[in-house]
Formats: structure tokens, sequence, C-alpha cells
């Protein structure tokens, strides 16, 4: 199947695609951000959101291109990307991220794009147009990020336990209501600089395809400065419909366990990020609150809500592929 050239026209419009799928990645994605410390009525919500939004953003002059990169090159077959499969990918994020926030399921973003690249380039090519490395590599992180959010919240909990064994619960609560700005902040900067860059190399892909960009050209600037305003904007207005779920459904949350499962998450998603692994914000924070729950008691934590949302993060991938493979040929046949 040979590919029409992309004119600047068709180019332009499947930016503003990307942009408005970065949008509803802050939008989707703010209670990531922010349930802990509205939970524990450190912040209030507007103020929340504005922090988050202003860290987000922050976090282009602390991250590099990493996980641009992964997702630009390193999981489908360059070769066969075209306006069809972007715009295929693109449509099947956004459709499940409108999906799962009406319905107030905290899933994952960045694999309902992953998603929807896959599925898009698979319904073009069959599945030999993946990139086995990248894909895996993205896809283990659905286990790898969760758990290591959980283990490292567990580990906090129990390290804080240990330093503040004598303090009373009032003096360990005030000083943790002023450590969550510092783990909320760190927490954001993770969550801007590991999401807006799967936009970014999406971006990155649609420009290297169009021709406009070489295959070792450099991200443009405007790139990175266009998709790190659009996911701050989205955290700005906020995603309120999965605050409730992360904040209080799954385990009652206090400053002191606030601070730990943002600081965890926040760990994890440093980490990935460095390595260029595009992660789920939604599952490693999630893990992180679950820990913090399973250190105090098993039954502090609500299994079935957290069933639930594990169930959701199954299902992410794949339905959006199908949205995405359904969109592709949509638009092959009508545009």
């Amino acid at each position: 199947m040979v590919s029409v050239p992309m004119s600047l026209e068709v180019v332009a419009f499947l930016v503003l695609v990307a942009l408005a799928f970065d949008f509803m990645n802050g939008f989707h994605d703010a209670a990531n951000s922010i349930a802990t410390i509205v939970s524990t009525q450190v912040l209030r919500p507007h103020w929340a959101v504005a922090w988050a939004a202003f860290f987000n953003f922050v976090a282009w002059l602390v991250f590099g291109v990493a996980v641009a990169a992964t997702v630009g090159k390193g999981i489908v077959d360059a070769a066969i990307v075209d306006q069809y499969v972007v715009f295929g990918a693109l449509v099947g994020g956004i459709a499940w991220d409108v999906i799962t926030w009406y319905y107030g399921i905290p899933s994952s973003s960045s694999h309902a794009l992953v998603g929807g690249l896959a599925g898009a380039a698979v319904a073009k090519g069959g599945v030999d147009t993946l990139i086995a490395s990248g894909f895996l590599k993205t896809a283990a992180a659905i286990v790898l990020s969760p758990a290591l959010g959980f283990l490292l919240a567990i580990a906090l909990m129990l390290t804080v336990a240990w330093l503040f064994a004598r303090a009373t619960p009032r003096r360990v609560d005030r000083w943790f209501r002023r450590l969550q700005f510092v783990s909320a902040s760190l927490y954001s900067l993770g969550h801007g600089g590991n999401d807006a860059q799967k936009t970014m190399g999406i971006i990155w892909m649609l420009l290297i395809t169009a021709g406009l960009l070489g295959p070792k050209d450099p991200l443009p600037i405007w790139v990175a400065f266009a998709c790190y305003s659009t996911i701050a904007f989205g955290t700005l207005l906020g995603g309120w419909r999965i605050v409730k779920t992360m904040g209080q459904r799954i385990t009652k949350l206090k400053p002191v366990g606030g601070f730990c499962a943002e600081t965890g998450g926040a760990i994890t998603l440093f980490l990935a990020t460095g390595l260029g692994v595009p992660v789920s914000t939604t599952h490693t924070i999630t893990g992180a609150i679950v820990g913090v729950g399973s250190a105090q008691k098993l039954s502090a934590v609500r299994w079935g809500v957290a069933g639930g949302i594990v169930w959701a993060w199954i299902l992410t991938i794949p339905c959006s592929a199908f949205i995405a493979a359904v969109a592709w040929w949509l638009g092959q046949h009508y545009f």
C-alpha cells in the first residue's frame, strides 16, 4: 500500500490533534498529581491544580528527550508510518481517555497512546510492524512501574514510622503537611517530564515521516514548548471525576501517607524518564497509594476498587488499539 505524501495542511492538522491528546493527557491525569494533596486537605483543589500545572511545565527544563525518542522511533517501524497511522493512533488514545474519564476510571493515557500507535500500525502492515524491544519494554512497565511505586511507598512509610516513633501524631501531621508541597511538586515534575514527551515523540515521528526533519535531526524546541505548555494547561483544568477514586476510594490518606505515595511515585517516574521508558503515571501513583495503605494494614486498602482499576489497565492497550485500527480504516477510506 502506497502512502499519500503529506501536505503542510495535513501535518498542521495532525500536530493539532496530537496537542489535543496532550491536553487530554493533562486533563485526565491531573488526578494523579493532585489527588493525594487534595484528599489530605493540604491544598484546596484550584491551588493544587495550579501547583501541579506549574511543575508539569517546569519539567521541560529538567528532562531530556529519551522518552520521546522511544515513542517516536522505538515502538513501530518508521517505514510504515503515514498520516493515517498517526491519525489512528491519536484517535485511539484520545477516545480511550475520554471514555475512562467519563466513568471516573484511572487508566493510563500513556498506554492508550502506545496501544493506539500499535493498533494503527498493525492494521496497516501486520504484527511485523511492531519493534519488539520498544513495545515489550513499554508493556513490561505496566507491571514494573506500579510494583516499584508500591515497594518504595512501603519503604518510605516504614522509614517515617521509625524516624518519628516518639513524635506525637499532631507533630507528624504538621511536618508532613509541609513536606507534601515538596512531594507533590516532585511528582508533578515527573508526570510532566514523562507524559509530555510521549506527544513530543508522536510529533517528532510525524515531522520525520513528512520529510520536514531528517531521522537524525534533533527535536525542534517549539515542539517541546508546545507539548509542555499544553499538558500543563490540561492539568490546570483538571479531570475531577478521577480525583475521588485516586484520593479516597483506594485507601484513606493522611499527610504522611500522601507524602510517601507522591515521593515513591516521583522516584519511579524520574528513573523511568531517565531510562527513556514511557510509563503510566496513573499506574505508578496507584501502586504507591496501595503501598501506603498496605503498610498500615491490608484491610486499609479497598481491594475491590484496586481490582477494578487493574482491569482498566489490562483493557487499555487492546481497546485503544482496536479504536485506532477502526480510525485508521476510516481515515483510509474517507479522508
